[in-house]
């Protein structure tokens, strides 16, 4: 398959000083269009790279500047942004569950049903731009099985008290005993709260009526770029 676009100028690629053995003459310096139309049949250059063709392209290419700026350019505006929107909770009783997140203050975006077999309920925590979903027919996993759902506050200790009091059995403020990140069930947990009140290191859960276990995390300052 060609690989050059037959915009290529007449006379372009045949080099004073032809290689030995190779049938294709390469120039020593491509001309910006060159490097572009070689950086947008990249694949193809990779996949053909056992002939000399494709090796003497790839050469050219990723030596070039042009190559090189285009391609990071490429590589920076091919980023799309991908937010974290819903997660699914899988529960046994819906009616149940929905008493249990309003409850909690969170609130109700949608209770929609189709049927008797269909039924799809949004919550949203405060100050979320994530939030939840659970019904019936929207999940095949086994209730109670989501586990480590994180909710980022401030003041870890304000929040269990409030927790408390919408009569949530919520564990008390604890921090990873190697001050690290917590770990899978009670494991290596050490009561009250990080002893230096570092971000990110304070730590407490609690499960709704079906097991789904949620952990909060106190986040006062955070680290560079996030």
């Amino acid at each position: 398959m060609n690989l050059i676009p037959a915009a290529v100028p007449t006379g372009f690629g045949q080099s004073e000083h032809p290689r030995k053995g190779s049938s294709h003459n390469v120039p020593q310096e491509a001309p910006e269009a060159f490097a572009e139309a070689v950086i947008e049949a990249d694949g193809l250059v990779h996949r053909q790279s056992a002939r000399t063709a494709g090796q003497d392209l790839a050469r050219v290419a990723t030596s070039h500047p042009q190559h090189n700026r285009g391609y990071r350019q490429r590589r920076e505006q091919a980023v799309v942004d991908m937010k974290l929107e819903i997660a699914v909770v899988p529960v046994a009783d819906v009616d149940r569950a929905k008493d249990f997140y309003q409850a909690l203050g969170w609130r109700l975006d949608a209770d929609v049903a189709d049927g008797e077999d269909f039924r799809v309920l949004q919550f949203t925590p405060p100050g979320s731009p994530c939030s939840i979903i659970f019904g019936t027919g929207v999940t095949s996993a086994a209730p109670g099985s989501t586990q480590g759902l994180h909710l980022i506050v401030s003041d870890i200790e304000a929040a269990r008290a409030e927790l408390a009091d919408r009569g949530v059995e919520v564990s008390e403020v604890f921090h990873d005993a190697r001050g690290v990140f917590h770990r899978a069930g009670t494991e290596g947990r050490v009561p009250g709260p990080d002893p230096e009140r570092r971000s990110y290191a304070s730590y407490l859960s609690f499960s709704d009526p079906d097991g789904n276990d949620w952990v909060l995390q106190e986040i006062t300052e955070r680290l560079p770029g996030r």
